[in-house]
């Protein structure tokens, strides 16, 4: 109907709409934004893009941040939507081909189990997988780390 099967779209737009996300969305929007800020700046003339931009907006940057980064968690960790509907190798997500390394060494190391008494080193394998997976995610955590601290520090009181 679409016509979204082996598009990079489909990769993209499946995941997108995430239920949770939006419930954490409005839940910190209808509890950490104060009504008497919307309400002053509507008095002053502001319209509803303007009290968006320049007050709600920069208030929310904690939630903002961490919705980015359970998303790029999402998207990073996602080989299933690939599995289901991408046959072009080009558009295979790293998390599949890894997936399909392990899993063809998995069906070889039972091959060579059965025939030799050999061991084949699937435990090295799967560990040096996990390095590989994990690394872009540890380095992007620290570059949004600094709107979770800014976010604690936003509302204080200076003592």
């Amino acid at each position: 109907m679409f016509h979204l099967k082996n598009t990079l779209a489909v990769l993209v737009l499946g995941p997108m709409f995430n239920v949770l996300n939006i419930l954490i969305l409005r839940n910190y929007f209808m509890n950490s934004v104060p009504g008497s800020l919307v309400e002053s700046a509507r008095m002053d003339g502001a319209g509803d893009f303007t009290i968006f931009l320049r007050i709600i907006l920069p208030l929310t940057t904690p939630v903002l941040a961490s919705i980015g980064l359970f998303t790029a968690l999402f998207y990073w960790n996602d080989w299933w939507t690939a599995m289901l509907y991408v046959e072009r190798e080009r558009l295979f997500p790293l998390q599949y081909v890894l997936y399909q390394i392990l899993s063809s060494v998995t069906v070889a190391a039972n091959i060579v189990n059965n025939v030799a008494t050999l061991n084949m080193p699937k435990e090295t394998l799967k560990l040096a997988m996990t390095v590989v997976s994990i690394g872009p995610i540890i380095l992007a955590y620290p570059f949004v780390q600094r709107y979770f601290v800014k976010g604690i520090t936003l509302g204080a009181v200076k003592g």
